[in-house]
């Protein structure tokens, strides 16, 4: 009990760091700033003029924004996994992405599992957990992987979520692991193929595509919530 106290402390402590250097550090608020405006802006040959603006670094940089995106940026991960195609060929952009991808949400689902509901709900919104609950209540630790197929839906909310059940470290990884690795393929080989105008028509249908997977499930979901609230209170 002591252990997991310290445990909650230090990681609280760590959280509150980083926020006082990104309002306290001019350099660091900057740079944070101009990489949410660039993510926001859901431009992908954006996104890889400013990886490959750092050259060398490129790769390193691209692995930041990746864990950024999923602590802190409501942005589609797809985004980040387009533009590592395009810089470092689909194959190298790929693993790149997944392993970035699966750093953010571990990341993700710790903080979530040690500080708690309150402090997610402040990271994020209450709204959008709320939102992904309804997907664990129906559907439990597959809730995982369905989302991870949905290019949209960013990996913070569902990583986040996840902390906040009693799903196991292990189950997350595995869960996760999987479940974003086909698309991951795919995005990544779809990234590195297109360029320009057609790049942009294929991510247009991807996520007119996930709109229409994600609007589905929640009216299965919420009818047969429905459903079931009406048959409890028959009885």
């Amino acid at each position: 009990m002591k252990n997991k106290k310290v445990v909650r402390l230090s990681t609280l402590a760590v959280l509150i760091a980083a926020i006082l250097i990104y309002f306290f550090v001019p350099s660091v608020k900057a740079q944070i700033n101009k990489i949410t405006v660039i993510l926001s802006s859901v431009d992908v040959e954006g996104v890889v003029e400013y990886i490959r603006s750092f050259g060398i670094w490129s790769w390193v940089v691209s692995f930041m924004l990746m864990i950024f995106q999923s602590l802190a940026a409501p942005i589609p991960a797809f985004l980040i996994t387009f533009a590592n195609a395009a810089v470092f060929g689909w194959w190298q952009g790929a693993i790149l992405s997944w392993t970035s991808s699966m750093v953010g949400a571990m990341i993700c689902f710790y903080i979530a599992n040690v500080l708690g509901r309150d402090i997610v709900e402040k990271l994020t919104t209450k709204t959008a957990i709320e939102s992904v609950d309804v997907f664990f209540e129906k559907y439990g630790k597959h809730t995982i992987l369905i989302c991870r197929l949905l290019p949209f839906v960013s990996f913070d909310i569902v990583s986040y979520a996840a902390g906040l059940t009693s799903m196991s470290f292990s189950s997350f990884i595995i869960a996760t692991g999987l479940g974003q690795l086909p698309a991951t393929i795919i995005y990544s080989y779809v990234g590195g193929m297109l360029t320009g105008g057609a790049r942009k028509f294929v991510m247009g249908l991807l996520i007119l595509f996930a709109v229409s997977v994600l609007v589905f499930l929640l009216k299965k979901i919420f009818s047969e919530k429905k459903n079931n609230t009406s048959k409890g209170s028959e009885k």
